[in-house]
């Protein structure tokens, strides 16, 4: 909402030093949000009047020049001054008062005027239009005053309100009354305690005549509906200078007197109007919601077919407004209109927001209102445009008004007198409450209850439908006596308290991984079954049983996830499209996992505290939400440099990242090969505690790779967090000051046989003195036999408490060889 200083100050006794500033800051302290100040005051240099005396139409170029002859003061012996100007625009003619820029002026942009010869002539100066001096958005013809406003050579600046400032607000949807100079003017008088003059209570002539017949088909669609008809409009009467330049800074472009005017009342009271030429009606107006089948030509000269749940205004033809959105071409307001019909109406709020997305035709009147307006300002704003219809456009009222409709009261609402005090932590003066509610347009009754508590009943005015409870009162009051005055107090934190084991956990594996070189993204928790379908998974799999989302971003993302390699894989696809080429990226969050026999979740009202049943209900019919945590990786793990050629990433590096997992976790992690998607069969392996799975790493199926423009050979890990088991009690490590003894082995196994049994049968039969195991190289040859591998191990033994004999880690060595080879079949490699 764009509105200038000056029309503010019409409605409200401001002191004379008031700033622009002063009142954006008044707003702010309300609760109003201030996007800019912005102060016309940018031209610099001479800026006048000018009186175009001639004008000569120059020919030979490709767009048409004219040159003119332009009075813009007078000489020291009287007689008129006169620049030669040239100008292709082509809306004024001689004789015309406009705005000259003179050689020496700075227009706003910094854009310099000087005499120079263009087109074959001099030209001595600028003729500009609103635009060019930054007081409007129409720049397709220049800037035309009335006759008489002003004499050749007056300074222009204070002519065409160059010194006045435009504050732009961003008004919330539960502030719909601020859309108006009436609601802006009333809260800028409650900030600052000046006197408010309300424009909505001007007099209404009593007429009970009706100017038209209406019928109301649809209560709950229009709650009033108003209409004066004006007669004998001069259709071509130019609309006010004052008017069109308030019209022009709030944003709103001038098209003629009858439409200037409607927009006019508008953005003064916040009622949207809409002006019928009544030669186009046929018979009575009928309000109603469409009709299946029907189709109405808007003003845009779009023919848009009608939803049923639109509301409409209809004459004997059918439609001829789509009620509260935009008009009908058929009832347009032309260049001939004589004889006009205005209609304000109060619109069901749901019912135009609806329609406004429907056939998204978003508009100033639909922006009001869908944030519900004033039932109470109707008439007024209906005689307000008559009115200046009659004075600009030389129009007559004709007898009758048509006022139908009965709108709700607004309910009143009782509160204790000191509810603001108690949720503020602020002894407020005396009869503040009082004061406040009256402020913003309550009619107060104050009272006492039968315990003897003060209680104040406020009954909201009619522009303010947000008002239902005590607490939107209490807000009332705070915002008023200001945000600034209630005290920041932090609580105190209650001794004993910390995060808890999981909280630890979580931190820690977040740690190690980002140690180890991945780099945490939070991805978006939705998907959609085409990405599902692109993992290849079963139809019985229970990852498919998803979550659906009642008001989702995105229609192909419309169910929470099951797994977070959905939105990790997205996000590495995302990176690899704008040049990332190595990648490694870690997520730690929640899955939905819905059980087969998930209950649904049961209605419960808000009148009331819900039952230990239905409390218990709705904790059953939350699905599982367990904490995992996943890695991908893609490109080179290892770069290439001088030093070497770099290593790519590969299925072995998503099951260290699940083993640095482990690490944090204080668990330890044993793998065995698997097949799940959408993993590649042959590089996928399981991980698993305590025997149980928690989770799969490996390289990603070659179809899935596809199926999602990933990099080739992308590898991911997804381990279920809360799956693993808390570890208390971490003892500190014990760090032995004695030597280790390093030995190396190599035994031959079946292919078949996985490394990791191998491991842990030489970790088991090693005992207490082997320290650690590690496989550093598999070898396959002919010299080992058809179906062998060769499997090299690191063996490194250590004593806690003395310094290991050869002899002793040599026995140590023979036992696990030995554990190898009675559960594996084993040999020792010569």
């Amino acid at each position: 909402m764009r509105i200038p200083v000056s029309w503010l100050a019409e409605h409200l006794e401001l002191p004379e030093e008031t700033t622009a500033e002063t009142l954006a800051d008044a707003f702010v302290r309300i609760g109003l949000e201030v996007e800019e100040v912005t102060h016309l005051t940018q031209v610099r240099g001479p800026l006048v009047a000018g009186r175009v005396a001639e004008i000569e139409e120059l020919t030979g170029f490709k767009k048409p020049i004219r040159y003119c002859q332009v009075e813009v003061g007078r000489t020291e012996s009287g007689d008129p001054e006169v620049n030669g100007i040239i100008c292709g625009a082509r809306n004024f003619q001689e004789g015309d008062l406009v705005v000259v820029a003179l050689p020496g002026a700075v227009l706003p942009g910094e854009f310099a005027i000087t005499a120079r010869k263009t087109y074959g002539k001099l030209s001595e100066g600028m003729i500009c239009s609103a635009k060019e001096l930054g007081i409007g958005e129409d720049g397709d013809g220049i800037l035309v005053l009335p006759p008489g406003s002003a004499d050749p050579g007056d300074d222009a600046i204070e002519l065409v309100g160059l010194d006045d400032s435009v504050i732009e607000l961003a008004i919330t949807p539960d502030r719909g009354y601020c859309f108006s100079v009436r609601g802006l003017a009333r809260e800028l008088s409650n900030a600052l305690d000046v006197p408010f003059g309300d424009p909505g209570l001007r007099q209404v002539p009593v007429d009970d005549r009706p100017s038209r017949e209406v019928e109301l088909r649809d209560p709950s669609a229009c709650s009033r509906f108003v209409l004066r008809r004006v007669t004998g409009v001069d259709p071509t009467a130019p609309t006010p200078w004052w008017m069109r330049r308030r019209l022009a800074l709030a944003g709103i472009r001038s098209i003629s007197l009858a439409v200037d005017i409607t927009n006019y009342v508008m953005l003064e009271l916040g009622q949207p109007l809409h002006a019928f030429d009544t030669t186009k009606l046929s018979g009575s107006l009928v309000v109603r919601r469409a009709e299946p089948g029907e189709k109405l030509t808007t003003l845009d000269g779009i023919s848009r077919e009608l939803d049923p749940d639109d509301i409409v205004i209809a004459d004997d033809s059918g439609p001829v407004s789509l009620a509260g959105v935009m008009g009908g071409e058929s009832t347009e307001i032309s260049h001939h209109t004589h004889d006009v019909l205005l209609e304000a109406a109060n619109w069901d709020p749901a019912s135009i927001a609806r329609t406004i997305r429907r056939h998204k035709l978003p508009s100033e009147a639909g922006k009001r209102f869908e944030r519900s307006v004033d039932p109470a300002v109707a008439p007024v704003a209906t005689e307000l445009a008559a009115q200046l219809l009659v004075r600009y456009g030389e129009g007559t009222i004709a007898p009758g008004r048509t006022d139908v409709g009965e709108p709700k009261p607004p309910t009143p609402v009782t509160m204790p007198l000191a509810l603001p005090d108690r949720i503020a932590g602020v002894n407020y003066e005396r009869g503040v409450t009082a004061r406040r509610l009256s402020q913003i347009g309550c009619r107060i009754e104050v009272s006492t209850s039968d315990e003897g508590v003060g209680l104040v009943t406020a009954t909201p005015p009619s522009w303010r439908p947000d008002l239902q409870q005590p607490y939107d009162l209490v807000e009332e009051v705070l915002r008023l006596e200001g945000y600034h005055t209630i005290p920041s107090v932090l609580p105190a934190a209650p001794p004993g308290r910390g995060l808890t084991e999981a909280q630890r956990r979580k931190r820690a594996v977040s740690r190690a991984l980002a140690g180890a070189g991945y780099v945490e993204v939070l991805p978006f928790p939705f998907t959609g079954d085409a990405v599902l379908d692109a993992f290849g998974l079963a139809e019985d799999d229970p990852r498919r049983r998803t979550t659906e989302l009642l008001n989702a971003l995105e229609s192909d993302k419309a169910k929470l996830t099951t797994t977070l390699l959905t939105g990790l894989l997205d996000t590495l696809q995302r990176n690899v499209s704008r040049g990332q080429r190595d990648l490694a990226l870690f997520h730690i969050g929640q899955v939905v996992q819905p059980a087969a026999d998930q209950p649904p979740v049961p209605q419960v009202g808000v009148s009331g505290r819900p039952s230990d049943e239905q409390i218990a209900a709705l904790h059953a019919a939350l699905p599982a939400q367990p904490t995992h945590v996943a890695v991908v990786l893609a490109g080179h793990r290892e770069p290439a440099g001088w030093w070497g050629q770099g290593r790519d990433a590969g299925w072995a590096d998503a099951v260290q990242a699940a083993r640095v997992v482990a690490a944090a976790a204080g668990v330890e992690l044993t793998t065995s090969a698997a097949e799940y998607a959408p993993w590649h069969p042959g590089r996928c392996a399981q991980l698993l505690v305590d025997g149980t799975v928690v989770g799969h790493a490996g390289e990603l199926h070659p179809k899935v790779v596809e199926a999602l423009g990933l990099p080739k050979r992308t590898c991911a890990m997804e381990l279920d967090l809360d799956a693993l088991p808390l570890v208390d009690n971490r003892p500190a490590p014990q760090i032995s000051a004695y030597p280790p003894v390093l030995m190396d082995v190599a035994l031959v196994v079946d292919k078949a046989v996985a490394a990791a049994d191998v491991v842990a049968a030489v970790r088991t039969g090693g005992g207490e003195l082997l320290e650690d195991v590690r496989l550093f190289d598999v070898y396959e040859g002919e010299q080992l036999g058809e179906g062998k591998k060769s499997l090299a191990l690191a063996l490194r033994f250590r004593a806690p408490d003395r310094t290991l004999k050869q002899e002793e880690a040599t026995e140590a060595r023979d036992a696990a060889v030995q554990a190898a080879a009675e559960r594996l079949g084993a040999t020792l490699r010569a």
